[in-house]
């Protein structure tokens, strides 16, 4: 069975996309700060374990750059107006690293932006893994039905932590004392709780 219909991640396989976390977003999203410190943690474990990251910003000039709690300074940003990140220079970014065929996704909004990516990424054959506490909505209605629909789609759902520890697989990891640090606090909630009260039937 290959790794996409198992939705493993492993660290070199593996790609992270960081979606228009904005300043013009902070007051609007619901569970901004939080999702943002998910994400922030998934790009610290991408750094030590030197997994790419790619960052877009949706129309930067309108809604400003990308917030520095994320802790994106000194990586490229890709601007765009489309909901995909998918944009032509995306996807050259991918196209140099073919043997990365798990894209993890964080970011906002998740009926926008993530499920549009989500979306292109698996009619080009990637095996995706939504970070659902690092994605969020202004409408939280909006927010799990797209996380529905992404899982319906193909997508694997997973948690910060949870996707971490996958690329780590082992705790004789020679990174995995350093990672440990990053996780040793639990996540921030972001909501994600409300999903699975009198089992959901969204997501059974």
């Amino acid at each position: 069975m290959s790794l996409s219909r198992l939705g493993r991640l492993r660290q070199p396989s593996s790609v992270l996309l960081l979606c228009d976390m904005q300043e013009k977003f902070r007051h609007n999203i619901t569970f901004f700060d939080q999702i943002v410190s998910v994400a922030a943690r998934m790009l610290q474990t991408a750094k030590i374990l030197e997994i790419p990251v790619v960052v877009t910003e949706q129309y930067p000039k309108g809604l400003g750059p990308t917030v520095p709690e994320l802790g994106a300074e000194g990586l490229k940003k890709y601007s765009k107006t489309c909901f995909s990140m998918l944009i032509p220079e995306v996807e050259k970014e991918l196209q140099r690293t073919p043997e990365r065929q798990s894209v993890i996704l964080c970011g906002i909004e998740t009926h926008a932006c993530i499920m549009s990516t989500t979306l292109d990424l698996l009619n080009k054959g990637f095996d995706v893994h939504v970070v659902a506490d690092a994605c969020s909505s202004r409408s939280q209605v909006d927010r799990l039905l797209a996380l529905s629909r992404m899982k319906q789609s193909g997508a694997f759902l997973t948690t910060g932590e949870g996707a971490i520890l996958q690329l780590l697989q082992d705790a004789t990891h020679p990174k995995f004392k350093e990672v440990q640090k990053i996780i040793k606090d639990p996540a921030p909630d972001s909501g994600l709780l409300a999903l699975f009260q009198n089992q959901n039937p969204l997501f059974s």
